[in-house]
């Protein structure tokens, strides 16, 4: 049984959605516009929303780019517009799969099925090794040089992102997205703080760095003692021992309330 938020506008169309989709045996919640879909969808995260696209206050294009800047949660398009340029549209905004109005309960049911098929649970993910470093992303657990290391789970976050691409320059606005969730951007300085509560955890600083370095003007990177020097191509050149990284590098606290 999967959860569902069905965004509708036509009370008629509503209640037969709801009819059809609880006799297949989904649990199924509703909302007869675009902000209140868009605020039951953060608020109560269903499993899969249905989204109608002609809404009386705000389209459902919108609705989908809006919801798509805060949460990942599957998205059918239900629409009568059926021209392919719109389609198109619409998979690039972030929808996972459209039906063309009219149709019936069993053709939704299945694209409800195959999309959250397709977006199940994925694989167990292999430790990932930087030189000495280990990071766990099943057990969320990481090591340095045998020895367990103590992070939040922000931290944790961070140091996984930067993990699954070593020697790659990340920048500070993909890891806001990505870490964070915030795709519009926010505060450099929340990544910096992060940065170098990591560092400090790791026995270096943005002067004297091992495995986390700065690329002045581009983002971070982790990489292995020794394989660090020298950026990829098109990277800027790395802030060298006597420049001021960024992020300071020390005279911060401990994470607690911070880490948010």
């Amino acid at each position: 049984m999967a959860h569902l938020l069905v965004v509708e506008d036509d009370p008629a169309l509503r209640g037969a959605l709801v009819r059809a989709l609880r006799d297949k045996g989904h649990a199924v919640a509703t909302a007869p516009g675009g902000m209140a879909g868009l605020d039951a969808a953060v608020t109560s995260p269903p499993d899969l929303v249905v989204l109608d696209l002609g809404l009386p206050d705000v389209d459902g294009g919108q609705v989908l780019r809006m919801l798509r800047a805060v949460s990942d949660v599957p998205v059918i398009v239900a629409t009568a517009r059926d021209e392919e340029p719109e389609m198109v549209t619409l998979l690039e905004s972030g929808a996972d799969d459209y039906i063309v109005k009219p149709f019936g309960a069993a053709q939704l049911d299945a694209r409800i099925k195959a999309v959250l098929r397709r977006l199940g649970p994925p694989e167990a993910e292999e430790p990932l090794r930087v030189g000495g470093l280990t990071v766990d992303p099943g057990a969320r657990e990481v090591t340095l040089d045998g020895r367990s290391l103590d992070l939040t789970p922000r931290e944790f976050d961070l140091l996984a992102h930067l993990a699954r691409r070593p020697g790659q320059v990340v920048s500070r606005r993909e890891l806001l997205a990505e870490v964070w969730q915030q795709p519009l951007g926010g505060a450099d300085k929340t990544v910096d703080v992060h940065l170098s509560w990591l560092r400090r955890k790791l026995g270096e600083t943005a002067q004297e760095p091992r495995y986390l370095h700065t690329v002045r003007t581009v983002g971070v990177k982790l990489a292995a003692p020794g394989a660090a020097p020298g950026a990829r191509p098109g990277a800027a050149p790395e802030a060298g021992p006597g420049a001021t990284a960024p992020d300071g590098g020390g005279g911060v606290g401990r994470a607690g309330a911070g880490d948010a």
